[in-house]
């Protein structure tokens, strides 16, 4: 019977795991991958995290798990199928064990919808990013490209075009679905192009982003943009899945809860990218980590 299982090692899992063997906590650290970090590892270069600009996304997750394992946070690889609330006990099963806990840190995060074009994979972390907020400052007096036409997007175009000469937003369709006043706020700045009616096709560079090829869905003509970077904007989705019968959720399927992590079922939390929050950065999770091991060992000290 262990105190907490903690579901997931990004930065969330990972910061509840120190948290957690900080207040003497007997825990289990549950990643299906081999390696933590979550999805800081896609990321080449992190430079907003307090106290370590410009660490790489590897390096930040390879130092969060060290720091877990010096205090002796044990952890398996294996894939959760399931989790069960009996109340006082819960029961988490992988694709290769069962185990009994008495809370349950859900961080299994999110992950971001994808072009599926040419290109992508390949120059992720290098050009191709899917966080304006995170990775836009490196694009300074630089040339970027927006893919999107919901809220998201149109916040990313504007928040780039305050330090970018160009940005270009590209659309599938005639219209964008972003709120009017941001639409408004958007297509009132000089340095912003939308390109109605456009899908991507592909985006070439080699160590970084050079050109974003798209087409034109009327006319069938292909446009290649010289740019420097490509941010994705069409869709998060977070990992919660397994979890829509035990926690309450928004219909995006985001874990309702509050600052302390405090879901609607009493001995289980939500942590990182899978709570329903304003903002989704590395900073944000590790707070979040940290208030819901405090969380868990609140509610098993009672």
């Amino acid at each position: 019977m262990y105190d907490c299982i903690i579901i997931g090692s990004g930065p969330a899992g990972l910061s509840a795991a120190v948290y957690g063997k900080r207040a003497g906590m007997n825990i289990l650290v549950i990643e299906k991958q081999p390696v933590s970090g979550g999805q800081i590892l896609n990321t080449y270069e992190v430079d907003n995290y307090l106290g370590l600009p410009g660490i790489s996304g590897w390096d930040m997750g390879e130092t969060f798990r060290a720091h877990a394992e010096k205090l002796e946070a044990p952890f398996v690889e294996e894939e959760v199928k399931s989790v069960a609330d009996s109340g006082s006990v819960k029961v988490v099963k992988t694709d290769k064990n069962e185990y009994e806990t008495k809370t349950v840190i859900l961080a299994t995060g999110a992950h971001h919808a994808l072009l599926g074009v040419p290109g992508e994979e390949e120059l992720t972390g290098m050009g191709v990013s899917y966080c304006a907020t995170c990775d836009g400052a490196f694009f300074r007096n630089r040339v970027a490209c927006v893919v999107g036409g919901g809220d998201v997007a149109v916040e990313d175009a504007i928040f780039l075009a305050k330090g970018c000469s160009k940005v270009y937003l590209i659309h599938r369709r005639d219209e964008l679905r972003a709120a009017k006043s941001l639409q408004d706020a958007l297509l009132a700045l000089p340095n912003v192009e939308v390109l109605w009616s456009h899908v991507p096709v592909e985006i070439k560079g080699e160590d970084a982003v050079k050109q974003f090829v798209i087409k034109d869905v009327k006319t069938g003509d292909i446009k290649e943009l010289d740019t420097d970077a490509v941010f994705i904007a069409v869709g998060i989705h977070p990992d919660t899945d397994l979890f829509k019968d035990i926690v309450k959720m928004d219909p995006g399927g985001y874990i309702l809860a509050d600052e302390t992590c405090v879901t609607s079922a009493p001995g289980i939390y939500a942590a990182g990218d899978c709570r329903k929050k304003q903002l989704r950065q590395v900073i944000t999770a590790v707070a979040d980590g940290a208030n819901a091991a405090t969380s868990a060992f609140n509610y098993i000290s009672v």
